[in-house]
């Protein structure tokens, strides 16, 4: 039986620039970590589909940790069950070993790559680089103003609000998530949390993986309701609840406004808590928050409001169409890398690498065995 998928995206195009959630790749029980270091079209992301695939049809379960600037490509994988990573080391998601050779390991593909030959496009090679940077620039520019747009129509969803009755909400949902836990109210530890995004803004337009992320989650509760009615407030709140009673939880944030959280789920208890429309198993309980909303104050924006979610929606598509530009032209900037590598030998570094991830896995299941006899 091949094992199990899960989609998430560790870094995004937000209107803060790229920011990143790397740290979080996979920080509980980790126990090996390759970071991949090489220039565009090296093989990079192939090497982590290549091993990725391996393991995946040997039974293993994986997180496959996908690039917001190319969504066909992987910045990295996790072998959650063994605590083993693979991520991408290079710009703009830079990663370095923090416990060299202890814990984490470089693995160089640039060594595969003719240094000589390459210098003879070097002028252009600078040149293609600083246009993807400069094509990345202005697409941030165009969310930071659709930033500026969705936080007036929070705004203004927000004067309709009976926050009242939200909080009540809250305290609900509390209690049907967290009350009837095991753990006691005051612990003696508090939960790890660990970060990521559900979505991104790619070149081939939005992306959710909401589906692949709650997949496997018992129960999920999910937030209805408008810009400004509270969802990511309600979601922050659960999440630290949940986190002071001693559970794990991991956060997963929207594109636009990256500290905005968008799905909760809480691993103890097998439950989550998610306000992505794109979820679409259905499986789920709805909680509707449009329904403690002023309709009249509610209306006296509405032209407003319209004329701003216009705005909005074109300063994205903006960002977009550039994150797109910035994508063909680091196609163009792979084509000064790619006639240049020896992929014969980054063939000979998969075999070992996945020599050496066997390994580590059966070091583990011999470590876990041991502790089971003894």
């Amino acid at each position: 039986m091949n094992g199990r998928i899960k989609k998430v995206f560790p870094g995004g195009n937000t209107s803060e620039g790229f920011f990143s959630y790397y740290r979080y790749l996979l920080e509980k029980g980790t126990r090996r970590i390759f970071v991949i270091k090489g220039g565009p079209g090296v093989g990079k992301s192939t090497l982590m589909k290549k091993v990725a695939n391996k393991l995946t049809d040997l039974g293993y379960d994986l997180e496959l940790h996908y690039c917001s600037s190319d969504n066909n490509s992987l910045d990295g994988i996790a072998v959650l069950s063994a605590g083993i990573v693979m991520v991408d080391g290079t710009a703009p998601h830079i990663v370095d070993p923090r416990y060299p050779g202890g814990l984490d390991e470089i693995v160089n593909l640039g060594e595969y790559w003719d240094t000589e030959k390459m210098e003879v496009n070097r002028e252009k090679l600078i040149a293609s680089t600083n246009e993807v940077s400069r094509l990345f620039a202005r697409a941030y520019r165009f969310l930071k103003a659709a930033r500026f747009m969705a936080e007036n129509i929070t705004a203004m969803h927000s004067q309709s609000m009976d926050f009242a009755q939200v909080n009540r909400v809250t305290l609900i949902l509390e209690k049907l998530l967290l009350g009837h836990t095991y753990l006691p109210e005051a612990c003696d530890y508090i939960g790890s949390e660990r970060h990521l995004f559900s979505s991104a803004y790619t070149p081939e337009g939005y992306i959710d993986y909401s589906d692949s992320i709650l997949q496997d989650v018992g129960r999920v509760y999910y937030l209805d309701g408008l810009m400004g009615t509270g969802k990511s407030t309600i979601l922050s709140r659960i999440a630290e609840r949940a986190r002071e009673k001693g559970m794990d939880v991991e956060i997963y944030h929207t594109p636009l406004i990256p500290t905005k959280i968008s799905t909760v789920i809480i691993k103890d208890i097998n439950m989550a808590i998610t306000s992505s429309p794109h979820y679409q198993q259905k499986n789920y309980e709805i909680i509707d928050l449009n329904q403690y909303m002023n309709r009249g104050i509610l209306a006296s924006h509405q032209e407003e409001i319209l004329h701003d979610s216009e705005l909005m929606e074109n300063m994205i598509n903006q960002g977009i169409l550039n994150i797109r530009k910035a994508k063909e032209e680091h196609d163009v900037l792979e084509q000064y890398y790619v006639p240049n590598m020896n992929f014969a030998g980054v063939g000979e570094k998969y075999e070992q690498l996945v020599s050496r991830i066997f390994h580590l896995i059966e070091s583990e299941v011999t470590a876990a065995s041991s502790c089971i006899y003894n």
